[in-house]
């Protein structure tokens, strides 16, 4: 069932990078951890850095994928990012957070999403 997870999460990273790319974002980072945590696509819409947080779910039966991204992964994306922007001199750097969900296929993409 985990490398089930896995590779579902992953279709659904690459789907949203499918989307952002299209949508004219850089991808800048996907998969970037650090002691503080994991951002799944790090990406550059303009002069802002976007953190990125892809869900997936086939259906509605636990909720919305977007309500997986609660106050604790919220905090633990921030302080993963303010590492990121810190260690590559960018702490001036316009940012927002992002949330895209992917619901039985059909994508969502929630800009400031926290």
């Amino acid at each position: 069932m985990k490398i089930f997870n896995k590779i579902k999460g992953q279709v659904g990273e690459n789907l949203a990078k499918t989307h952002l790319k299209a949508q004219k974002y850089k991808i800048l980072k996907q998969n970037y951890k650090n002691y503080c945590g994991e951002i799944d696509i790090i990406a550059k819409d303009g002069g802002t850095i976007v953190f990125v947080e892809v869900k997936s779910r086939e259906s509605e039966m636990f909720g919305r994928p977007s309500e997986a991204v609660d106050r604790t992964k919220q905090n633990k994306i921030r302080k993963a990012a303010l590492v990121y922007l810190n260690s590559n001199k960018l702490s001036e750097a316009a940012v927002r957070f992002d949330v895209i969900e992917i619901l039985g296929g059909e994508i969502n993409h929630i800009k400031n999403a926290f």
